[in-house]
């Protein structure tokens, strides 16, 4: 994500998972959101409509729920679902999260979290977008669910002191 958003050009920078989960017919209501002032990050959720079968598995869907819970908590916003592959913000506001990506730790293995951590720190509005979320068309998961979840897990409880002084 990091080395796209360094060579992109435009305006507005957004992340599509190349798995085809999310459609990519999707991106112009993601940046028609962000030209509406809707809101200041657009953050995809699959968690609102029904999936396709085998979209999401079973823990995968329970880690995302609590996640999101955790995150509508600590980023006193709602976030619904924290690690969707979709996501959309302005070029000058994601230069600023860059800048300051050391106040979390620099350790976020897919992006998602820097992102939202970062939005937040700079009192972005981060509103959801509800997205159909399809199984998997090409290749294969990235996560590891409990060596991943663990991390992301320890990534909440450091953004928790920072930003809630815990």
């Amino acid at each position: 994500m990091r080395t796209g958003f360094a060579q992109a050009r435009g305006e507005v920078v957004l992340i599509l998972d190349s798995d085809m989960g999310v459609a990519p017919g999707d991106v112009p209501k993601f940046v028609d959101a962000l030209a509406r002032g809707k809101g200041e990050m657009v953050n995809g959720s699959r968690l609102v409509y029904p999936m396709e079968g085998k979209a999401m598995r079973f823990l995968n869907l329970l880690a995302n729920k609590f996640f999101a819970i955790l995150f509508s908590w600590l980023l006193g916003q709602q976030v619904r679902d924290t690690l969707c592959g979709t996501k959309a913000l302005w070029r000058e506001d994601y230069e600023r999260i860059a800048a300051n990506r050391a106040y979390f730790g620099d350790f976020d293995p897919f992006g998602d979290f820097d992102l939202l951590f970062g939005a937040s720190r700079l009192n972005l509005r981060i509103v959801d977008l509800a997205v159909r979320y399809h199984e998997r068309r090409y290749g294969e998961t990235n996560i590891s669910r409990f060596r991943h979840g663990w991390l992301l897990l320890q990534m909440s409880g450091f953004a928790a002191r920072k930003l809630k002084c815990l």
